[in-house]
């Protein structure tokens, strides 16, 4: 047993179920994929965890009750009940894209499995849970019938463990491989880097533009990626849309999002420029938006300009808010695990009251359900989604 403050043991008789170095007296476990029991000053048991470094973490309790083993029981129920939580969006007849476990929300810390119209993405966070993968992979496909898994490790050197191909089993999936969210088409890669075209968490986002902000206005996608955002706002009936990335590659991709679903990418604007650049253009050339889209990465960084969320998303709001129309909407999001609500509503507040522009807020969203957090790890809900409208 490995000795901790008596804090931490407050803070996980809370339900806090992140481990880090500083809970320990003076033994800190060290070996990746091991099962520890944690105990108190009086030497009584307090939880088990499982060690696996990931950012601020050395591992993720796994259960509060002695003798709890990470086996392949234990795994089938997590896994069991997770997919249970998702029954209505597997029978779901307009979306088969989106996350079936979620992490330490669905009782395993380090891993996330999302499904891709019957492809599976399994992504480890820590050389701790990948230890376990075969086992994780046995117990998952006791329980769900799938065409294809994929893997990515997003821990160390990236493709540490699956060096060429991300293929693990199963049949292989289309490239393109086209998903269906809302009644839009979307082109995804399992196979093509870190990322695969589309961010299933802002599936409510990409539904409310095109349900309720978009018929018959001009959009400004910026931080646009491949376009997710202005294929959703098109499909809602925008005249226009203008997506800005820094990427190249955005370029081709945004244009395929338009293509999947019939629409001629001539018909909007796709943009490779940095963001803070072309907020200078449209000033310079008086460009007016009646729905701006803000949705940046916590932490970029270009040849000139390095933007960090916590620290510059006032001043991203407000070059937006000068090139929105009266009326128009703004859309502002966050990913950033450090950044609450309260946070974030404070300094929209700040910087529309700088501007001297009155506003409301119209509504906000947070991770959808299939994206569980926990109320006692507030980092969990790391999505922060406000829709504003400017006033005047």
């Amino acid at each position: 047993m490995y000795e901790i403050k008596k804090w931490a043991v407050s803070n996980i008789n809370g339900g806090f179920p992140l481990i880090t170095k500083d809970i320990f007296y003076n033994k800190v476990p060290k070996e990746e994929g091991t099962v520890v029991e944690l105990m108190n000053e009086k030497k009584h048991y307090v939880a088990t965890a499982l060690i696996g470094k990931q950012n601020k973490g050395i591992g993720w309790v796994i259960s509060t009750e002695q003798g709890q083993a990470f086996d392949y029981a234990f795994i089938l129920i997590k896994i069991r009940e997770a997919i249970e939580k998702r029954d209505m969006l597997f029978k779901s007849e307009e979306t088969n894209a989106f996350r079936l476990f979620n992490g330490i929300s669905d009782g395993i810390g380090g891993l996330t499995i999302d499904w891709y119209d019957g492809f599976v993405l399994f992504n480890w966070y820590s050389e701790g849970i990948f230890l376990h993968s075969d086992t994780i992979y046995s117990a998952f496909e006791k329980v769900v019938s799938f065409k294809g898994i994929y893997a990515k490790s997003r821990f160390g050197e990236q493709g540490k463990f699956v060096e060429d191909d991300n293929f693990i089993k199963g049949e292989k999936a289309p490239e393109p491989l086209i998903i269906k969210e809302s009644n839009i088409n979307f082109a995804t890669y399992l196979n093509d880097g870190a990322m695969t075209g589309i961010f299933l968490d802002q599936r409510d986002v990409r539904r409310y533009i095109m349900e309720e902000l978009s018929a018959g206005k001009r959009v400004l996608n910026t931080f646009s990626y491949t376009g997710a955002f202005s294929v959703a706002a098109a499909m809602g009936g925008a005249v226009h849309t203008t997506s800005v990335d820094v990427a190249n590659r955005s370029r081709a991709k945004t244009a395929e999002q338009f293509e999947v679903n019939n629409l001629d990418p001539k018909d909007h604007s796709i943009i490779v420029e940095d963001v803070f650049h072309y907020f200078k253009y449209a000033n310079r050339k008086e460009l007016e938006f009646d729905l701006v889209v803000l949705d940046p990465p916590s932490f970029a960084k270009t040849k000139k300009v390095t933007f960090s969320a916590a620290k510059d998303y006032g001043s991203l709001l407000e070059q937006a808010i000068t090139i929105t129309a009266k009326k128009g909407h703004i859309i502002a999001s966050t990913n950033h695990s450090g950044i609450s609500m309260a946070d974030f509503n404070r300094t929209i507040k700040a910087t529309f009251a700088a501007q001297n522009r009155p506003y409301e807020i119209v509504t906000t969203f947070e991770q959808p359900t299939d994206f569980a957090s926990l109320s006692s790890f507030p980092e969990s809900a790391y999505l922060k989604v406000v829709v504003i409208k400017a006033l005047a």
